[in-house]
């Protein structure tokens, strides 16, 4: 005779460390039942389940968060899907930040403004967007540096999801001064561009342009590492193994802080570069604490235990 604990056991062990499109379509829950998750292409790598499982557990919330591997061409039908079975909500990383916007019913107006992403909550069966990274990034900042933004000069590297969050945020904390830096030029102009209002105000003025886009070569970096305090790569030049950093080591300052937005159990090569040029540096674990905690009090309307997803993640 099978006992409901031996049921319940038995479903727990089908529980996968990864899911994908063809496990939503055939979709077998398990126990507590799966109502949040991350979607990404890789998402492996990803510690969002540790820390939001964490506070589901603290809070007694009774269901998991997983990781769900969806390729860009599958992301329609899979936020769909999400939709029918009533999931709570789910994060969004690389690479679908950007097309997820157009998918869902309603969004924030962050979101709108930078046409990117990275949490959806269902409620009564419409999906809203928002987006935390840049609010999470901005605690981070604060955490592990003890500065605003507002008094910082900030060099962006990049001009995709990530990228676009924080440049926001920067321009609504009103920092010192702003620059993007994209391989393709056009992009990083265009982000520049819809952020020029929030820089129309006096500032004190320097030899150099308050917002400024310049190509991610060597010569423009070059240029701006004098003239810049913090630079933070939001580029996914550093997820993979091999990877280069995304500007030479040769060009970092002691003077600069740098914030890598990848995670990883090992240094990035960035970050290992800056260190060894006698710069601070810290990688993107504490904004991934933050805008989990923040994703947590969309879905569930009450405060994170923020304590208890930081004991988790470390």
């Amino acid at each position: 005779m099978t006992t409901k604990k031996t049921r319940s056991e038995t479903k727990k062990k089908l529980a996968k460390d990864v899911y994908t499109l063809a496990d939503l379509k055939d979709w077998r829950d398990v126990d507590p039942p799966i109502r949040l998750g991350v979607f990404g292409d890789p998402v492996e790598h990803s510690l969002s389940p540790q820390i939001q499982n964490a506070a589901l557990k603290h809070c007694k919330i009774e269901m998991q968060y997983a990781r769900f591997h969806i390729l860009p061409h599958e992301l329609r039908e899979a936020i769909e899907l999400i939709r029918k079975l009533e999931f709570i909500g789910v994060n969004l990383t690389i690479p679908h930040k950007i097309a997820a916007p157009g998918l869902l019913d309603s969004s924030d107006d962050d979101v709108k403004r930078i046409g990117t992403a990275n949490v959806v909550k269902r409620e009564d069966g419409r999906l809203r967007g928002f987006n935390t990274d840049g609010r999470g990034f901005a605690r981070a900042v604060r955490e592990e540096f003890s500065v605003d933004l507002r008094d910082l000069r900030v060099l962006v590297l990049g001009a995709g999801g990530a990228a676009r969050a924080i440049a926001l945020q920067c321009a609504k904390e009103n920092s010192e001064r702003l620059v993007i830096a994209n391989r393709s030029l056009e992009k990083a102009q265009k982000l520049a561009d819809e952020l020029r209002d929030f820089f129309a105000g006096p500032k004190v003025l320097g030899p150099v342009a308050r917002l400024q886009a310049v190509p991610l070569e060597e010569a423009a970096i070059r240029f701006q590492i004098a003239n810049v305090d913090l630079i933070i790569n939001a580029t996914p030049v550093g997820l993979n193994r091999g990877d280069p950093s995304p500007i030479p080591a040769r060009l970092l300052a002691p003077h600069l802080m740098i914030y890598d937005t990848i995670y990883s159990a090992e240094r990035t090569p960035l970050v290992s570069a800056a260190l060894e040029a006698g710069a601070r540096a810290i990688n993107g674990l504490s904004m991934l604490l933050h805008q989990g905690a923040l994703a947590f009090e969309i879905w569930f309307q009450r405060e994170a235990p923020i304590d208890v997803m930081r004991k988790a993640l470390l």
